[in-house]
């Protein structure tokens, strides 16, 4: 079981883990060794909330296929245990980030003052592109 925050966990049998060949470091054993792994998660089949598994489909942009399973790659180890806890570390940083409620946004308005720099500017523009006018008033 991997455990998230204090009330959210994925169960092992909702991940599935299949290993391939890496490219990279490893010498001659990068022919023979299936050491990078590829870590599948089916977020609509999980356990998590809805509401996270829809800021998880909105966190994990190219990652997330069109049947809403999370492809995580990890081949930076040479080992497949290290890049198996790379890819879950990942999994736990991304489901993490979606746990985490997004702040309300409290709409804001303008000072007066503000307002007044904005329309006095506005009003020095036009000054400004009325006298480049052929015949227009010169003042």
């Amino acid at each position: 079981m991997l455990r998230i925050t204090g009330d959210i966990a994925i169960r092992d049998d909702e991940i599935e883990e299949r290993f391939v060949r890496a490219s990279g470091p490893g010498g001659q054993n990068v022919n023979k060794v299936a050491t990078a792994v590829e870590l599948r998660f089916d977020v609509p089949a999980s356990s998590l909330p809805e509401a996270v598994k829809r800021r998880l489909a909105a966190h994990s942009g190219s990652r997330m296929t069109a049947g809403g399973v999370l492809l995580i790659e990890a081949r930076e180890h040479r080992t497949q245990g290290r890049n198996r806890e790379a890819a879950r570390a990942r999994l736990v940083e991304l489901v993490r980030r979606a746990a985490r409620r997004p702040k309300p946004r409290r709409p804001t308005r303008p000072t007066a003052a503000a307002r007044e720099q904005r329309l006095e500017s506005k009003r020095r523009r036009s000054r400004v592109k009325a006298r480049r006018r052929p015949g227009g008033d010169e003042g």
